[in-house]
């Protein structure tokens, strides 16, 4: 996607790295800040608790989501042990970064209709598609990490439901094929022209649509 970019409009490039980059940031800082906020300075004591992007992203998965569409930040390390209820805060931390992604998408959302109905989104500007850009991976961010496979913050819900004895061996066979089997369907997707993550695409593009109404 980015060398598209970059071969056709480079201004539309830069707009699409820096919402990366601010997308990504502000999801890991939520991760961090909640993990503070329950009680774990863990985060905080690493570098974590900031909007700086470069205490965030990881080089080779920044590049990686530049040019595949799929990527990774340095996940943000909390200790369990420093929690007053370690399932349920543990939930709380790693539902924080979809949470913010959400956040950011309606802010963007109301930016575009707000600019909208005051006509300040001229068409040919970069400004329609830098909000356009940021509703569409902020969705794009958290739907997809709320899958329930490991290492995604969907996870946590695994953990936090499979809790009875008798959940415990679904859970392991979960922890060990999910990731094998995310991999694959990234792959897929690499090689492929299949929409292999049509549950994810499909719904962020509908709610981006009801959020502009109808601009995605």
């Amino acid at each position: 996607m980015i060398i598209d970019f970059l071969l056709n409009s480079p201004m539309v490039a830069l707009v699409w790295i820096v919402v990366i980059l601010l997308s990504l940031t502000v999801h890991e800082f939520s991760h961090a800040y909640m993990a503070f906020k329950k009680g774990d300075a863990t985060a905080e004591r690493a570098g974590r608790m900031t909007l700086n992007p470069l205490a965030h992203i990881d080089p080779l998965g920044f590049v990686a989501l530049l040019l595949l569409g799929f990527g990774w930040a340095k996940p943000v390390p909390f200790n369990p042990y420093n929690l007053k209820n370690p399932q349920r805060d543990a939930l709380h931390i790693a539902m924080a970064g979809p949470a913010s992604n959400f956040l950011v998408a309606v802010f963007g959302g109301l930016a575009f209709r707000g600019l909208e109905l005051a006509g300040l989104l001229v068409a040919d500007s970069l400004l329609p598609t830098f909000l356009i850009f940021l509703i569409l991976v902020n969705l794009f961010l958290m739907i997809f990490n709320l899958v329930p496979i490991y290492p995604l913050d969907g996870s946590a819900i695994l953990d936090a439901t499979l809790t009875k004895p008798h959940q415990q061996h679904l859970r392991q066979q979960i922890a060990a094929y999910g990731p094998k089997v995310l991999m694959a369907l990234v792959i897929l997707a690499i090689l492929t022209n299949f929409n292999v993550f049509f549950f994810v695409s499909e719904p962020a593009y509908f709610i981006c649509n009801v959020l502009t109404g109808g601009a995605c």
